[in-house]
């Protein structure tokens, strides 16, 4: 065997190692995986994890992906979230064989459990649910068995079929798997296959009043769609051995799970039920708000689909649970948007200075868009009189290695001229107001005639012709690396300064901007139009600094 071959073989992941030994053997003779989502929120980083693996999996060996909506809770679900569902996968890059729903399934789920009823494997429980709970039992102690589980086959079902009907109330009656009471397994313990509820479904309307519970609806639906290899998250391990006997006893197609680590990442949290929170008590503006994890809200940052494969590439798949540093997802985005963001001076603080000697009213200077792209095009950029500088770019009397802007010294303005500091005009209150600079008129950029060196290029924007934009300097959500295992109430730890709004001067060209297009503002950070904006309003999200500053800041405090 070549070192090449070996090196590949290295490389593979478990699951494409499990998936690659089926092919070989001739156990399938393609793949079908599926991503099944519960449309009762948005999608988050960490369902990007396993949209990307489900997918990658498929098309690397040629198989395909379904998409299925495991809608079997009608109080929390909802069609908005469907249709965001299916944006956020495209966003992705990713197109699904086939679209179903386990609501697809409820008639020949309601046939299968008919069926293990019929075999002595599933009863009608009257007891409440707390009742239930205690008759579990204890990891360390076995189960005690249900009054109602030596009903006979036609009296249980009887009662399903009255339960099915509508006759009873909700939590009245559930229909249980009879396993094994005393099983070391606590899934096995007899689990609820069908819960009554008298709800409204965003499909099957009111036809329904039971529903089947996760645990006998997925594996069966998996079953259904001969989906081969099942792919879930850890905490599904102690589900697995359910997920096997129910395909076991009902003698259908042998679908199997695989479980991989699920992705926690720092500075956020993942859990539905706590980004919900943070919508509804306002901490945030919506579930896109840039802030948020979801795919949407870094969609709206100016994530690209590029940056968030890269990012699930990276981190691979594996068997233990970690926390994956958000530095990382930050670095793919900036090692995407640093090859394909058009550059565009903007200035956020500024500094007007004044050209003394600069004789013309104005006049065009060619700005190249993007030095990192060998194809890069070239843009026309006002240059005058009177300029807006950064203000942090000067300082009236600098330390050692200052290299900007100060009193008597010189400095590059990017892509135009060599210019020094003449004279500082201030206030009454002794504030910087202006800056009387003359230029080189033969140290142009481009040309051959200076040989003047300086040791730092500065941008700037021409103060007649800019333009304004709101930028929202969006950091990260949270002060703490893991605020869901913090003491009291996770939202404590939300950072104040988590979003920071400014009004910037843009040079002319940004005016042209278009929705999907992604801008790294010089020296300042990648940037992204706002769904906010209008034409006479734009509005800019920072997706990311040009450098990770997050560290450096925390150890200022």
């Amino acid at each position: 065997m070549t070192d090449i071959k070996k090196e590949e073989e290295k490389s593979l992941n478990f699951l494409e190692e499990i998936v690659e030994e089926d092919l070989a053997a001739g156990k399938y003779k393609s793949i079908l995986t599926r991503f099944p989502p519960e449309p009762n929120g948005y999608l988050h980083i960490g369902h990007s994890k396993s949209i990307v693996l489900n997918f990658g999996l498929a098309q690397k060996y040629g198989g395909k992906t379904n998409l299925r909506f495991d809608d079997t809770n009608p109080v929390t679900e909802d069609t908005e979230y469907v249709e965001g569902i299916k944006e956020d996968i495209r966003w992705l890059g990713f197109e699904w064989a086939n679209e179903f729903y386990a609501s697809d399934y409820f008639e020949q789920l309601y046939t299968f459990a008919e069926d293990l009823i019929r075999k002595g494997l599933a009863y009608v429980d009257d007891s409440s649910a707390e009742e239930i709970a205690r008759m579990k039992g204890t990891p360390t102690e076995p189960g005690t068995d249900s009054p109602y589980r030596s009903r006979n086959m036609e009296e249980n079902l009887q009662l399903f079929r009255d339960m099915r009907a509508g006759k009873y109330r909700d939590g009245e009656k559930v229909l249980r798997a009879r396993v094994d009471m005393s099983a070391p397994n606590m899934q096995l313990r007899d689990p609820i296959m069908y819960r009554i509820k008298h709800a409204h479904h965003h499909r099957t309307g009111d036809s329904w009043c039971i529903y089947p519970m996760y645990d006998f609806a997925h594996g069966q639906s998996d079953s259904i769609e001969h989906i081969t290899h099942s792919v879930c998250t850890l905490e599904f391990v102690p589900h697995r051995p359910l997920y096997d006997w129910f395909i076991e006893k009902l003698a259908i197609f042998p679908s199997h799970q695989y479980e991989f680590a699920r992705l926690n990442m720092t500075y956020t949290v993942m859990s539905k039920r706590k980004l919900l929170q943070l919508v509804n008590e306002g901490y945030v503006t919506g579930w896109d708000d840039p802030r948020m994890p979801t795919i949407s809200g870094l969609r709206r940052r100016g994530y690209t689909p590029e940056s968030i494969r890269m990012f699930a590439d990276k981190i691979g798949v594996a068997k233990r649970e970690n926390l994956i540093d958000v530095s990382l997802l930050e670095f793919c985005v900036r090692e995407h948007l640093n090859k394909i963001a058009a550059r565009r001076m903007v200035v956020f603080d500024p500094l007007k200075i004044v050209l003394t000697n600069y004789g013309r009213e104005e006049e065009m200077l060619p700005v190249e868009d993007n030095p990192e792209d060998p194809a890069t095009t070239h843009r026309q950029v006002p240059f005058s009189r009177e300029l807006y500088i950064e203000r942090e770019d000067f300082m009236e009397n600098p330390p050692k290695k200052f290299f900007r802007l100060s009193p008597g010294q010189k400095v590059r303005l990017k892509s135009a001229y060599i210019i020094q500091c003449e004279e500082v005009v201030k206030d009454e209150t002794g504030k910087i107001t202006e800056l009387k600079c003359s230029y080189l008129p033969e140290s142009k950029s481009g040309g051959t005639e200076s040989n003047i060196k300086v040791q730092a290029t500065i941008h700037w924007v021409s103060i007649v012709h800019a333009i304004t934009a709101e930028v929202r300097l969006y950091d990260r959500l949270f002060r703490v690396e893991d605020p869901a295992s913090e003491d009291g109430d996770f939202k404590e730890y939300i950072n104040p300064d988590s979003l920071n709004v400014a009004v910037a001067y843009a040079e002319p060209a940004l005016r042209k901007v278009k929705f999907n297009e992604h801008y790294q503002f010089l020296r300042k950070g990648y940037f992204y139009l706002d769904k906010d904006s209008s034409e006479d309003r734009l509005i800019f999200n920072r997706t990311s600094t040009l450098r990770d500053n997050w560290v450096k800041e925390q150890k200022k405090q």
